[in-house]
């Protein structure tokens, strides 16, 4: 009986080692991407400007509310990404802002090089929050509480 335990023993560390690892992978991708968005919105904020942000908006024919909203939402979204705050939801609220960028630049073609920038890195940021979406918040968070 003794031989048993000794044998699930390993198992369970090996478990327990893979269950960490992908907790703080998790972390990892959830903090990439709130990072990406913290730095996509404070460049519209202290690059392109607020007002020049609300006016690339309208140029393209969408309302001044809809630049506010995306900035709040790359700044504020970013920030809980980064804490591990709710990051399920902040996940999924995210992506429509990237299905909007990818509406932006679909005429760009596939590559985020191209003049304009194309339509592939949107997507695939969007596709990422799909994923942390599924995945939660993983570890290194303020609060398990609002994980």
């Amino acid at each position: 009986m003794q031989t048993q335990a000794t044998q699930a023993s390993p198992a369970l560390a090996s478990a327990s080692q893979n269950q960490s690892l992908q907790a703080h992978a998790t972390a990892l991708l959830r903090v990439s991407l709130g990072v990406m968005a913290l730095a996509h919105g404070l460049l519209k904020v202290f690059v392109f400007t607020v007002p020049g942000t609300v006016g690339y908006f309208e140029s393209i024919g969408l309302p001044a509310l809809i630049a506010y909203l995306t900035i709040l939402a790359e700044v504020g979204g970013g920030l809980a990404l980064i804490l591990g705050i709710y990051s399920r939801w902040v996940s999924l609220a995210l992506i429509p802002v990237l299905i909007g960028a990818a509406w932006v630049h679909a005429g760009n073609g596939w590559v985020f090089s191209n003049p304009g920038g194309g339509w592939e890195y949107p997507v695939f940021w969007a596709v990422a929050l799909l994923v942390q979406a599924g995945l939660g918040s993983g570890s290194l968070v303020v609060s398990r509480r609002f994980a």
